[in-house]
């Protein structure tokens, strides 16, 4: 099926395009376009009003759809930022004690790994990564590195933004968790609506972190955290829409919210959510969850993986693929490549047109929704004739 329909306006600029970094800057679809639309009007309709409709009732629809896609006990347990860094820096910030042990892994997005060589660099944080190259994770490794113990704060990524490869342990890093330490955070930012999430069975004892800038097809802005209850109630690093709502607290003490909204910043753009709700409920009305929109990139990921194997790609064919399309499990909605000729290869593509993405020496190649079987065949010939 091909669902560019849905894509109509982002298309239309640039038609010959192909577009495979799906990955990265999803292309957004046509009812984004009318949640920042409906932003402007209503926020020039209702004025100072604004903020009682946005709290009232674009916030809780937000926060209803995360709560749903993840399978969390109660929306409350969500706020929003402008981006996750924001909430990482609030969570360490609740740390009584410094500097705050944090283990994690040498494949974590940028926004984390460079605060992290920050806080080591000021004294704030001691940061154990397991000696293991980004490529050949072990799940098992990084899961007996936080048993061992010592640890304040576990941090990793449910799905590395380099290799594609999925981490599959979170339930064994949960049970780990305490309210006094460690806590654990998972990193969404591959995972959410990018793979079939369900955090029932953790949600009391992990942190987890996503945003609507890739696979929720919404734009920068709209950074979400899921915050369980007990979990770091006073964050240090707070803004003053954090003292709105059931406060908690000694009368004499500065007081915070009881739910997550302990997390909350200052004031904010909620155009991003009005997009991201635009989003949910189209996907909603075109009948497509999670799941359906993953197995649809799976089929478009599996035939270019083929082709690579079978050399109908020229020279990519000879990359080694990071996370080959095997298992039914979670997986990353992208093929890492990784060749010394990556840098080169990802230059020509941008010459003819074709977009994907590069991170040192791995080309990565994006799948989605607004992607088809022809896309893929004209991306397969491209290849062909360039390399």
């Amino acid at each position: 099926m091909s669902f560019k329909p849905l894509f109509s306006r982002a298309l239309s600029l640039d038609p010959e395009r192909l577009h495979f970094a799906a990955h990265s800057h999803h292309l957004w679809p046509d009812a984004s376009f009318e949640g920042q639309v409906r932003a402007w009007e209503e926020a020039n309709r209702f004025a100072d009003r604004k903020w009682d409709l946005i709290f009232g009732e674009v916030v809780p629809e937000a926060q209803t759809h995360i709560a749903k896609e993840l399978n969390l006990p109660s929306p409350d347990t969500v706020v929003f930022a402008p981006n996750t860094h924001d909430f990482l820096v609030r969570i360490l910030s609740g740390f009584d004690k410094k500097p705050v042990r944090i283990l994690t892994s040498d494949g974590e997005f940028h926004s984390f790994r460079r605060q992290a060589e920050r806080w080591e660099e000021a004294g704030e944080a001691v940061v154990t990564r397991p000696l293991l190259p980004y490529e050949t994770f072990d799940d098992d490794r990084f899961v007996e590195a936080a048993r061992a113990g010592g640890h304040d704060l576990i941090l990793v990524s449910q799905v590395f933004f380099k290799t594609g490869l999925a981490f599959n342990r979170i339930a064994d890093l949960a049970a780990l968790a305490d309210p006094a330490g460690p806590w654990v955070v998972v990193d969404g930012y591959h995972g959410f609506m990018a793979t079939p999430t369900d955090l029932s069975s953790v949600a009391d004892r992990i942190f987890y972190v996503a945003g609507g800038y890739k696979y929720a097809m919404s734009g920068e802005g709209a950074g979400f955290l899921h915050a369980p209850d007990g979990y770091c109630p006073r964050p240090v690093i707070t803004g003053w829409f954090a003292e709105f709502g059931d406060l908690m607290g000694r009368p004499e003490d500065v007081q915070y919210r009881a739910d997550a909204g302990r997390f909350w910043g200052a004031t904010f753009d909620g155009t991003p959510l009005y997009r991201f709700n635009g989003v949910r409920r189209m996907l909603q009305g075109a009948g497509l969850t999670t799941a359906e929109v993953s197995a649809h990139a799976l089929t478009l990921q599996t035939r270019f993986a083929e082709a690579l194997a079978s050399g109908e790609c020229g020279a990519p064919g000879d990359a080694e693929v990071l996370n080959p399309v095997t298992g039914d499990g979670p997986r990353a909605r992208f093929l890492a490549l990784k060749h010394p000729d990556a840098q080169a290869w990802r230059a020509a593509l941008l010459a003819a047109n074709v977009v994907t993405d590069v991170r040192d020496d791995i080309i990565r190649f994006g799948f989605g929704l607004y992607q088809d079987a022809d896309d893929v065949e004209r991306l397969i010939a491209v290849c062909k004739r360039l390399f």
